[in-house]
């Protein structure tokens, strides 16, 4: 279910992909593939482990371009749950599900902690909810597609 106006907190998806969750599983938890189609970072899929992604800074947003993660969660090929820091304000949890459906898998993301009273927060989460519906959606897909 997407984010409406009244969840201003947090950006929800569910998406089907037509293939197992194991391909799936591995475009969410191999560097090489996550950089691929979201950025590239020092990720392992090991609780604990703490990570950073680096992209293009977003100024607009004040954003500097590094996203400070800690894998929070981990159940091989049905939960992956991060957290998802700026350095500055923004203090987010980033999880996907995965659940097999028919011959393919039904991801479900959800990007929670926006802030609905900062602006730049809610800016952001227009920004990312964009990006996780479209480009990176699309991205995955096509990568799980290749393996």
């Amino acid at each position: 279910m997407p984010a409406t106006d009244e969840d201003r907190t947090a950006i929800r998806l569910d998406q089907f992909i037509p293939h197992p969750p194991a391909k799936v599983w591995r475009a969410l938890t191999e560097p090489d593939l996550i950089a691929r189609w979201l950025m590239p970072g020092d990720f392992k899929p090991v609780v604990g482990h703490r990570f950073t992604f680096r992209t293009a800074p977003k100024k607009s947003v004040g954003f500097d371009g590094v996203v400070h993660c800690e894998v929070l969660e981990l159940e091989p090929e049905r939960l992956l749950k991060l957290s998802w820091r700026d350095g500055k304000s923004a203090d987010w949890t980033v999880t996907w599900r995965l659940e097999p459906e028919g011959r393919g898998t039904r991801m479900f993301l959800d990007h929670e902690g926006f802030d609905p009273d900062d602006e730049l927060q809610q800016m952001s989460r227009r920004i990312m909810g964009g990006g996780w519906r479209s480009a990176h959606y699309r991205r995955i897909a096509e990568i799980v597609a290749t393996l």
